[in-house]
């Protein structure tokens, strides 16, 4: 079967109408690719620590990330991209000053999560 071109609207995946801020699973598409866009303007806030049974790929769009993949830390800025390795767990929190922006692109058609903490 072909795949078609395809467009979701905002109003389908976003949370917020003034902030990257929301997912899709790649099931809309019939892909291999979900994506989750996340924003925090709160210092010290991110995702708790979980894990996945597949690869996600952090891409830090605005602000400073102080990332945790298994037992290495990372500093990331705005334009830098972070590799997250299948069963990994992993977390990340807003550095500041200001907001935090990622886009966080998961391998899988549906986002599956062991939260650990």
């Amino acid at each position: 079967m072909q795949k078609l071109a395809a467009l979701l609207d905002r109003t389908e995946w976003a949370e917020r109408p003034d902030a990257w801020k929301g997912r899709f699973e790649g099931t809309v598409f019939g892909t291999n690719v979900s994506v989750i866009f996340y924003t925090t303007d709160e210092v010290g806030r991110g995702p708790r620590l979980h894990r996945h049974a597949y690869d996600e790929v952090f891409i830090v769009r605005e602000g400073r990330a102080l990332f945790t993949v298994g037992d290495r830390q990372i500093e990331a800025v705005a334009g830098q991209i972070v590799f997250g390795p299948a069963n990994v767990p992993h977390k990340f929190v807003n550095l500041g000053p200001g907001r935090l922006e990622t886009t966080d692109i998961h391998v899988t058609d549906t986002i599956a999560q062991e939260d650990l903490d």
